[in-house]
């Protein structure tokens, strides 16, 4: 075992490979370990129904989000892996990238003050969105994209987990009572907007990377770039985000915060695999460009190991479903667990879709199909909430079943593609 891992980090790339890998497996561990913490303290503390409201706050405002990230966080770092050794070019990307982020930021928050004024169920909570606003306000000050196409994504993990950690521990000293609800979307947004300001600083310090003034037509040039992941991302939204949403408008806080607290936890466990397509990204997009042959032997091997490790966890989540639960959340969530038993079948799902979409598909090029894909599925995830939870009035377990259904079918479609395409 010892001289297969030195056979792998034999060169220094491969190198690089392993401590981005381990860095991102680290950052993606405490963004969703650190939140796991505060899970239970919250569900306790807050109620259920206070609980919901935040996680219907945050479904709402992950759609501004997306508006603000576009789609950067792919395009983007797959100009900067391409360009990473020429510097003006890659000052040129970041400086493009970050001024379209802060006007899309800019055009975001008037279009959330717009809607909730406008609307009774958003106006009487009216804070809670506007303190979660911050939320997007930090993503679009992290460029995320700019360390990942470095392949630098050491700096990533040290700034999330020392900002999160910091405002994980606040969370307890500072949210004492049910009123202190406001205070949890005050915490997650200062921990945001304070690593992204410092990731800046580290840009300009250890990459000499300055912001300069752009020329409208290189405006132009990336947002037309990332014009077809964005659309994809405002798809996935129809069924990620949206679900929670969808909820909370047909039903009421406390069935969102039941299905909030549930999905949390699945997304906890599938999360593990996102440093996986984080650090394999730039690298096949690389090889794909010199050895296609190679680049779809990583690829063919990242599908089998994720699939197998995947119904291996979801083996175990099962076996020990109210356990966890229980420990978690508390026992006065068991009664709805037919909702957590249908999200853990996306631990299977999930984990295949991440390899499938955000590596092959985009290292082929395929970024319409992507769009199209993910169009698609959006759709057909509207069309199950209609069936299921406005029809039918299933609540959350017809959210999660709308879910379950939407991945399958779509992830099927894409490996389909995939292998066609490949041959």
């Amino acid at each position: 075992m010892i001289n297969r891992i030195k056979g792998v980090a034999n060169t220094e790339e491969k190198k690089r490979l392993l401590s981005n890998f381990f860095s991102l497996a680290v950052l993606q561990g405490a963004n969703y370990v650190l939140p796991l913490i505060t899970l239970p303290y919250l569900v306790r503390v807050l109620g259920v129904e206070y609980f919901g409201l935040l996680a219907f706050a945050t479904a709402f405002i992950m759609y501004f989000q997306i508006i603000a990230d576009y789609g950067f966080n792919l395009t983007a770092t797959r100009e900067i892996s391409i360009h990473r050794n020429n510097h003006t070019k890659i000052t040129e990307i970041f400086s493009a990238v970050m001024s379209i982020k802060i006007l899309l930021t800019l055009v975001s928050f008037l279009l959330m003050t717009l809607i909730v004024f406008s609307f009774e169920k958003f106006a009487k909570d009216w804070e809670i969105y506007f303190l979660t606003f911050g939320m997007v306000i930090g993503q679009t000050l992290f460029p995320v994209w700019f360390f990942q196409g470095m392949e630098r994504m050491k700096y990533i993990t040290y700034l999330n987990i020392l900002a999160k950690s910091i405002f994980t521990v606040a969370i307890f000293v500072f949210v004492k009572q049910e009123s202190d609800y406001y205070i949890v979307p005050i915490l997650n947004s200062l921990g945001f907007i304070i690593a992204g300001i410092w990731s800046l600083y580290l840009i300009r310090k250890e990459f000499s990377i300055k912001f300069q003034f752009q020329r409208m037509e290189r405006l132009r040039f990336y947002l037309v770039d990332g014009w077809h992941v964005f659309i994809s991302n405002i798809s996935i939204s129809l069924y990620m985000s949206t679900n929670t949403f969808i909820l909370g408008l047909l039903t009421n806080n406390m069935v969102v915060g039941y299905y909030s607290a549930f999905e949390k936890i699945v997304r906890a466990v599938t999360s593990l695999y996102t440093p996986i397509y984080q650090v394999f990204f730039p690298y096949v997009i690389k090889r794909y460009k010199v050895n296609k042959m190679y680049a779809h032997k990583i690829i063919n091997k990242l599908l089998i190991t994720s699939f197998a490790s995947s119904v291996v966890l979801f083996s175990l989540i099962s076996f020990f479903s109210d356990l966890v639960v229980s420990i978690l959340l508390g026992k006065e969530y068991l009664p709805y667990m037919n909702t957590f038993h249908i999200l853990t079948l996306l631990v299977i799902v999930l984990p295949s879709a991440y390899v499938i979409f955000n590596l092959a598909l985009l290292m082929m090029k395929y970024d319409k199909i992507f769009m199209r894909l993910y169009l698609f599925g959006g759709f057909v995830n509207l069309f199950n909430l209609y069936i299921f939870v406005y029809t039918y009035q299933m609540g959350a377990d017809g959210t999660a079943l709308s879910l379950l259904i939407t991945e399958i079918i779509i992830t099927l479609i894409a490996i389909s593609i995939y292998f066609k395409g490949k041959r």
